[in-house]
Formats: C-alpha cells, sequence, structure tokens
C-alpha cells in the first residue's frame, strides 16, 4: 500500500470517531486502530505472503519505548500561519511555476501564499496577516497536518 494512502488512512481515523478500520487490498491487509489511552496499545501486522509467525506473536502488546525529546527549536517571533487542514503542501501552483513567496516577501492580508492539496483538492492558502515572510517552515512536497506552522509573518 502507498505511504501517502496509509497516512492519510490513519490521518482520518485519528480525526473521526472511528476507533478501527481494516483494509484488504491485493498487496496486503491493514488494519489501523485508534489508541485508548486507557488501554495498552496493539500492533497487528497481517503480510501479504503466508507466514511460519503463530498468529498469536503478531498480536503481542508493543512495548512503549520512552521518547528522547529533542532540544526544542528556539522560539520564532512573529506571527505563525498554520495550516487549515491535512494535506500536502506545495509552495507554487505548479511544479515549474515560480513560488507564491520567499523569505524576505512583502505580504498582504487575504494574498495567496501557497497552496494544500487535500484529497486531490487544490487549496490556495492566504496570508492572514500583512507583513514580511521571515521563515517558511515546510518543504515543498511536504505532508502537513492541521495546525502545523507554516510560515513565520513579521
Amino acid at each position: 500500500m502507498d505511504l501517502r494512502k496509509l497516512k492519510t488512512l490513519i490521518d482520518l481515523v485519528s480525526e473521526s470517531n472511528i476507533s478501527e478500520l481494516e483494509i484488504t487490498e491485493a498487496d496486503g491487509k491493514v488494519r489501523i486502530v485508534k489508541a485508548d489511552l486507557s488501554r495498552p496499545a496493539y500492533a497487528v501486522a497481517a503480510p501479504a505472503m503466508p507466514s511460519a509467525m503463530p498468529p498469536e506473536a503478531m498480536a503481542a502488546p508493543v512495548a512503549a519505548t520512552p521518547a528522547v525529546a529533542p532540544a526544542a527549536p528556539p522560539a520564532d517571533t512573529g506571527h505563525q500561519v498554520k495550516s487549515p487542514m491535512v494535506g500536502t503542501f506545495y509552495r507554487s501552483a505548479s511544479p515549474g511555476a515560480k513560488a507564491f513567496v520567499e523569505v524576505g516577501s512583502t505580504v498582504k492580508e487575504g494574498e495567496p501564499i501557497c497552496i494544500i492539496e487535500a484529497m486531490k483538492i487544490m487549496n490556495e492558502i492566504e496570508a492572514d496577516k500583512s507583513g514580511t515572510v521571515a521563515r517558511i517552515l515546510c518543504e515543498n512536497g511536504q505532508a502537513v497536518e492541521f495546525g502545523q506552522p507554516l510560515f513565520i509573518i513579521e
């Protein structure tokens, strides 16, 4: 299964009231279960090819490993333009076109500054404040989450 498709499915489950989703395709089977913090997490993977692994081993609890928090980046001053949706961030209207804005560009409120593709629909994202683009926080073609900062405008 395509990684982008899998990420989209995970995002849909996490943002909905669905607690579990199972999809079977020619190249495998995927089961997504929304984590309930009051229960232990389980990971279940069904291989496309028969396996010698017993089913009990595939449904074993996943041990929670403590995550090491990365050093916090310095706080950005200025206004953050945040993503209004989950999708793919693009700096220009088409692959060969000039980017809407660059670092140092002056923008006016309501002016398009990027595009976020969500479910094959290209959504123009407009500046919600006038000013100068101080930083671009996403790479072209990067998947973005709802509320993720995209730009810093000063």
